[in-house]
C-alpha cells in the first residue's frame, strides 16, 4: 500500500532519528546550508508573487515548493529535526549529546545558507546595488520591520506573541517533516507535505529558518532593523517556540501514543527507506 499508517510512521521516524544523529559535521553543515537556501528561494517566490498584486494566499500555496525540494533531496532542516530527534531520545536510541550536536550544526548550516541566498537575491533584484529593488524591496523591508519592530513596540507581549507564533508554525512544519514518510510514492509525499506547510505560511506564523532569510534580506533592502533587534525580538523567541512545538506537540506526542505498539510490528515491517528520504 502507498499509505503508511501511524504505527509504522513512528517506527520509521525513529530510524530517521538514528541516521540523523550519526551524520558527520560536514554533512550536517552542507545539507543545512542547502536547506536554508531552498527555503529562501521559496520565501522570495512568495514575495515576488505578492509584489505583483496577487493575494497573499497565492504565495502561501506556492511556498511549500522549497520544503518539498529539500525534503526529497534529504537535506537537513533544524525545525524538522526538533521533532525527529526528541522521539529518538525518548525511545532511548540516541543521547542528548547527539541531539544537541545535530540541532546546533544544522541550525548553523541553515543560517549560513539563508544568509548566502539573501545576499545573492539582493544583488539580483537591485542589479548589484544599482537600484532599490522596487516593490519587492519594499515588501521585504516591511516584512522585516513587522517581524521585529512591531514586536518591540509591544514589549513583553510582543516577545510572547513571537514565541506563540513560533509554536503554531512548527507544529505544522514538523507534521510536514513527518509526512515525508507517510507515503511510499513521490506524489503522495509531495501532497502530504504541502498541506501543513501551506497552512502555517498562509496564517503568518513564525518560522526561525524562513526568518533567517526574510529579516536579513529586509535589512539589506534598508529596513531600520539592527542585528540585536532581529535576534532579541524574533530569532530567539521564535526558535524557542519552534523547539517547543517540535519536541512536545509532534515528537513526544506521536511517540507516546504509538510506541507501545511497536513490539507488535514484525521485523519485516522495518523497511529500507530510499536514499534522500531518511534525512528530510
Amino acid at each position: 500500500m502507498d499509505y503508511v499508517n501511524p504505527k509504522e510512521l513512528v517506527h520509521d521516524s525513529l530510524a530517521v532519528a538514528r541516521r540523523k544523529a550519526s551524520l558527520s559535521i560536514y554533512d550536517m553543515l552542507l545539507r543545512g546550508m542547502l536547506a536554508g537556501a531552498f527555503l529562501g528561494f521559496a520565501t522570495s517566490l512568495a514575495i515576488v508573487v505578492t509584489s505583483q498584486g496577487l493575494p497573499l494566499i497565492v504565495g502561501a500555496i506556492l511556498f511549500p515548493v522549497g520544503f518539498v525540494m529539500l525534503a526529497l533531496l534529504g537535506l537537513e532542516l533544524a525545525t524538522g529535526n526538533f521533532a525527529f530527534l526528541p522521539a529518538g531520545l525518548l525511545a532511548g536510541q540516541l543521547s542528548i549529546g547527539k541531539l544537541l550536536r545535530n540541532w546546533t550544526w544544522v541550525y548553523i548550516g541553515n543560517l549560513l545558507g539563508s544568509l548566502l541566498y539573501a545576499l545573492l537575491f539582493y544583488w539580483a533584484i537591485t542589479n548589484f546595488g544599482a537600484t532599490d529593488g522596487g516593490p519587492i524591496g519594499d515588501l521585504l523591508k516591511a516584512a522585516a520591520q513587522k517581524k521585529t519592530l512591531a514586536y518591540l513596540a509591544l514589549g513583553s507581549r510582543g516577545w510572547a506573541t513571537a514565541l506563540i507564533k513560533g509554536i503554531l508554525c512548527n507544529w505544522m512544519v514538523t507534521i510536514g517533516a513527518i509526512f515525508v514518510l507517510v507515503s511510499r510514492s513521490t506524489i503522495g509525499k509531495v501532497i502530504a507535505m504541502w498541506l501543513p506547510i501551506m497552512t502555517f505560511f498562509a496564517q503568518g506564523f513564525e518560522h526561525s529558518i524562513v526568518n533567517m532569510f526574510l529579516i536579513p534580506a529586509g535589512m539589506m533592502f534598508g529596513a531600520p532593523v539592527s542585528i540585536g533587534k532581529w535576534l532579541l525580538w524574533n530569532q530567539v523567541p521564535v526558535t524557542i517556540g519552534n523547539i517547543f512545538a517540535g519536541v512536545v506537540f509532534t515528537g513526544f506526542a506521536l511517540y507516546s501514543t504509538y510506541h507501545e505498539k511497536q513490539a507488535a510490528l514484525s521485523e519485516t515491517a522495518v523497511m529500507e527507506l530510499p536514499i534522500g528520504e531518511i534525512r528530510a
